[in-house]
């Protein structure tokens, strides 16, 4: 059975006024895949984000998402920062973020923020995915900063979305609470298609199933073939790579 597209990006260059951020990236991403976007910084990895979230537009070439144009699509994606602006003494709490995932859906309420009946029970479905249904009252100020992530998350998951694009979901959270996202992650990708950005690699290598090398242009590669020298190349640099047990590092040496 032919793998259905969700994420099409046919010739797609960029640049900020003079500066180019990205030349000629192709790249095609399929239902239910799961994929991670790494490089180095400044390498356009956020402005690819971007792109597919019709945030930007670019500056040549096409991007299709679900066949459509991204700000067509936008009903069908969910999507998490990698930071959060908020003010610490406003009185939020977590059901009020996780709900600020249903603006935007068809109709008045979702226009004005009129959450309904049907709205709260997706708000609270989307924090049981993440295991933070008993936080639902909680301010959002008083979490830790890994439950904040995860009530992103959740935020992202509210809009019952097809896509979910994901930058940093890891950045600020210990070991435990990573391990966690690990697992909530794994169990998204069975039922959605995910993209994320992450310098993680540790972390990705286990979760996704290609790689998308983002430095000025797009370079797609089955985790499998991840390599200390392709880490190099990539980064330009020697990187530390730290997976679940084990630790590797440009030569390639594991401590158990």
């Amino acid at each position: 059975m032919t793998q259905k597209p969700v994420i099409e990006v046919c010739n797609v260059s960029f640049s900020y006024q003079a500066t180019p951020v990205l030349d000629d990236v192709n790249l095609t991403i399929y239902d239910r895949e799961s994929v991670c976007i790494v490089g180095p910084n400044g390498g356009g990895k956020t402005t690819l984000l971007r792109l597919l979230l019709g945030q930007l537009r670019p500056t040549q070439g096409e991007i299709r998402i679900f066949g459509q144009p991204p700000q067509q699509a936008r009903l069908r994606l969910g999507y998490m920062p990698q930071r959060s602006e908020y003010d610490p003494m406003f009185p939020v709490t977590v059901m009020d973020v996780v709900l600020m995932g249903r603006l935007g859906q068809p109709g008045l309420r979702g226009w004005l923020g009129w959450y309904g009946a049907s709205d709260r029970r997706a708000a609270c479905e989307a924090l049981e995915q993440v295991h933070m249904v008993d936080a639902a009252k909680r301010p959002f100020v008083a979490l830790s900063g890994g439950q904040r992530q995860r009530v992103l998350i959740a935020r992202a998951l509210c809009c019952h979305p097809e896509l979910l694009l994901l930058d940093e979901p890891t950045a600020n959270v210990d070991s435990l609470v990573e391990a966690r996202l690990f697992d909530e992650l794994r169990e998204l990708g069975q039922r959605m298609t995910i993209v994320m950005v992450s310098h993680d690699l540790g972390f990705v290598t286990n979760l996704v199933q290609r790689v998308i090398c983002v430095n000025r242009q797009a370079v797609a590669h089955p985790t499998s073939q991840l390599t200390a020298d392709l880490i190099r190349d990539m980064y330009g640099s020697d990187v530390n790579m730290v997976r679940h047990g084990e630790v590797m590092c440009h030569r390639e040496h594991v401590h158990e």
